[in-house]
């Protein structure tokens, strides 16, 4: 019976040593008890220097995601700027031919005749 009780409790110790080393459960967590542990008080450093590198990240990919939703907005705004530059460039050619000058003036009615003799060069001798 001695010998039985002496078993007893070298068992209870050691179960009570493997509670100990264990990290914890829900209930250590719910408590508190488990973020006072020395390990994770040790451990804290690290973990902050993890939260934070995570928190960086997550900037970071947002960002890079904006900047991307930027640069498809700028490009698009580019490529119709460049299509009006074309059309405007191909309209201010056709109004400026000498026809086409000639008709704008007739329809305005400005009283305005094209020239039928050609112009002269005019030579000053020293």
């Amino acid at each position: 019976m001695i010998g039985d009780k002496k078993d007893n409790i070298e068992f209870i110790e050691e179960k009570q040593e493997r509670r100990e080393i264990r990290f914890g459960s829900i209930k250590d967590l719910l408590d508190g008890s488990l973020i006072a542990n020395d390990f994770i008080v040790k451990q804290l450093p690290y973990i902050v220097f993890l939260v934070v590198l995570a928190f960086i990240y997550i900037a970071n990919r947002y960002h890079a995601e904006k900047v991307v939703r930027t640069n498809i907005q700028i490009t698009k705004e580019i490529n119709e700027m460049r299509a009006e530059a074309i059309t405007t460039s191909s309209e201010l050619m056709l109004i400026s031919r000498q026809s086409e000058v000639a008709k704008i003036v007739e329809n305005r009615g400005l009283g305005l005749k094209e020239s039928v003799v050609p112009p002269k060069k005019i030579i000053i001798e020293k």
